[in-house]
């Protein structure tokens, strides 16, 4: 049995479009045709749910009887993936509790794979995270995503300062998120549907659509060039599981 992956997606900022970047991540391990499951720490209201609600389970990760619903369970489900959207501004905390829990060391010692993308606003406080979730990083593959979903200016960052924060982890690795047409957005927003279904013209059940066939060739567009990202760092071997020809309308 492959050793189980778990992939934390977070910050310790709200705002910085942390959710669209699991959403991407979940289309992107569907598409590849690699089993995945996922929790929203967003409790009691989910976000990530609303869109992928088949494979996500809403959970209070503060809470010792829903860490053990994810990390008990690691090795006795059948999805070799687990995602963990973390909660604005719990990402140092939840990763604090990792440690505690002795995760941190089985994936030193190899028994589990864990990945963290770390989703990066335009602030130097932002860029103070990288300082405090570097202690927690070892063993752990460390992904910095710029995310300019939303439009995100990283104005205040020059270059030296930038690399100050950034060269204090090794084996970082940066990742950009562009930004996707604004109408596109909001319409696969209201849609609450996948990124995938959208530009497949498909439901959340499936069935047919009507969204526009200019919106889906944006949507299409950008998903193609996150996914190309994901492909650089090569992520279904980072998890795991061996690349398999893509169903890029599932």
């Amino acid at each position: 049995m492959a050793k189980p992956a778990v992939v934390v997606v977070g910050a310790d900022k709200g705002g910085v479009g942390k959710t669209t970047v699991s959403r991407t991540l979940l289309d992107y391990f569907s598409a590849n045709n690699v089993p995945t499951r996922a929790f929203d720490t967003e409790s009691p209201r989910g976000t990530l749910k609303r869109f992928h609600p088949d494979i996500t389970e809403i959970v209070d990760m503060t809470t010792t009887a829903d860490q053990m619903k994810i990390f008990d369970t690691l090795n006795a489900v059948s999805p070799s993936v687990t995602v963990i959207d973390v909660r604005a501004g719990l990402l140092s905390p939840a990763l604090a509790s990792l440690r505690d829990i002795g995760f941190l060391d089985a994936a030193k010692a190899g028994q589990i794979t864990f990945a963290v993308f770390h989703i990066l606003g335009p602030s130097i406080a932002s860029l103070e995270e990288i300082a405090e979730t570097a202690g927690f990083m070892g063993g752990a593959k460390y992904f910095l995503v710029k995310n300019f979903i939303n439009d995100t200016q990283f104005f205040q960052w020059d270059q030296a300062t930038y690399n100050s924060y950034f060269h204090r982890i090794k084996d970082a690795t940066e990742l950009t998120i562009p930004k996707l047409n604004e109408m596109a957005y909001e319409q696969v927003e209201v849609s609450s549907v996948p990124f995938l279904k959208f530009v497949a013209n498909k439901g959340i059940n499936d069935e047919a659509a009507n969204y526009s066939f200019v919106l889906r060739g944006y949507v299409r567009h950008w998903l193609a060039n996150v996914w190309s990202e994901f492909d650089r760092i090569r992520l279904t071997d980072i998890v795991g599981s061996k690349p398999a020809t893509r169903n890029s309308e599932k």
